[in-house]
């Protein structure tokens, strides 16, 4: 079967859907977490806003986001791990809803019969919170890091809506992904992942001096991560490409498992070597999906190893609940 591809060249604007579009609510936002005021000051341009390069400026703003937009109380990750930037997370979510509807006859699959699988949930728990409150999916949350489990499973614990429907599984393999996590019997709708971006902790505090840099306009030689993040999160040997190559190369060896593995990819110079692994794994479908916030632009890489055959018994079956 020929492996159809699409790389979208155009840069895509916030999604529709997504709750963070436009400048944030301050006032909405204190009203919700009070502690937030003690973070608010006036831009260069007199609007009310955070020190993004302050790291507990940007936990106190996530806070707020998550308990007005989605209703989450007692929000919190440990020091130091990574706080992630909510209305980039809110875009995949919504981007793959829109790619699951494509495959559905024109309709989101919605509710807890939809199972995703988030491939390193972190400490914050952020792909469950926004895929269970947007549309009622069940969430597997894989990590190899203990305490981002035990982290994300607090989270669950104090809100009643994510309780019972995020299962936590621990990689004792920080070598696998999906070994370990899935079984050959399972049968998940969406699988998400944010790979470590840097290849080297010498990269990572590279990119954190830039990101600090261009925040504060100012010339730094030490950078306090602003989103934090422990060194499984930021980075791994060979980054990105060779994250998600090995990802795609474990999924294979599961084509049944999952209709759709999918993972971000920031560096668009990645995405050949990335189809090469996908044409390799004989995906049968591959599709890159635009997505852009602000002046920052990335993307989704989807792929299914299924049959058109067997694409249609799984969302006639699964997703519409038709006997045959």
């Amino acid at each position: 079967m020929p492996n159809k591809k699409k790389q979208t060249k155009s840069v895509a604007k916030i999604h529709p859907r997504n709750k963070h579009t436009g400048r944030y609510d301050f006032k909405a936002l204190i009203e919700a977490l009070p502690a937030l005021a003690d973070h608010v000051r006036p831009n260069l341009h007199g609007d009310d806003s955070i020190d993004f390069a302050n790291p507990e400026s940007v936990k106190a703003l996530n806070k707020a986001l998550l308990k007005l937009q989605y209703g989450i109380e007692g929000w919190d990750i440990p020091e130091g791990y990574l706080c992630p930037p909510i209305p980039g997370r809110a875009d995949y979510i919504h981007h793959m809803a829109d790619w699951l509807c494509s495959h559905n006859y024109g309709k989101i699959p919605t509710g807890e019969k939809i199972t995703c699988l988030d491939i390193g949930v972190g400490a914050s728990c952020i792909y469950p919170i926004i895929g269970q409150k947007e549309y009622g999916w069940s969430f597997i949350a894989s990590d190899i890091d203990e305490k981002s489990l035990a982290s994300s499973q607090s989270i669950a614990d104090q809100n009643t809506q994510l309780k019972g429907n995020i299962e936590f599984r621990l990689q004792a393999d920080p070598k696998d992904i999906i070994y370990g996590i899935l079984t050959k019997e399972e049968r998940i709708d969406l699988a998400v992942c944010n790979p470590p971006f840097h290849a080297s902790a010498e990269e990572a505090q590279k990119g954190s001096l830039r990101k600090v840099n261009n925040l504060t306009k100012e010339k730094v030689k030490e950078a306090t991560l602003n989103f934090g993040g422990q060194s499984n999160e930021l980075w791994c040997e060979g980054g990105e490409r060779k994250f998600v190559r090995e990802l795609i190369r474990q999924s294979s060896n599961f084509p049944e498992s999952c209709f759709w593995y999918s993972s971000l990819v920031s560096k668009q110079s990645n995405l050949n070597s990335i189809y090469e692994a996908l044409d390799k794994a004989k995906a049968t479908i591959a599709h890159t999906i635009p997505m852009g916030q602000g002046n920052k632009s990335s993307r989704i890489v989807t792929w299914t190893f299924l049959s058109k055959e067997q694409q249609k018994k799984w969302k006639d079956m699964k997703w519409n609940g038709r006997k045959k």
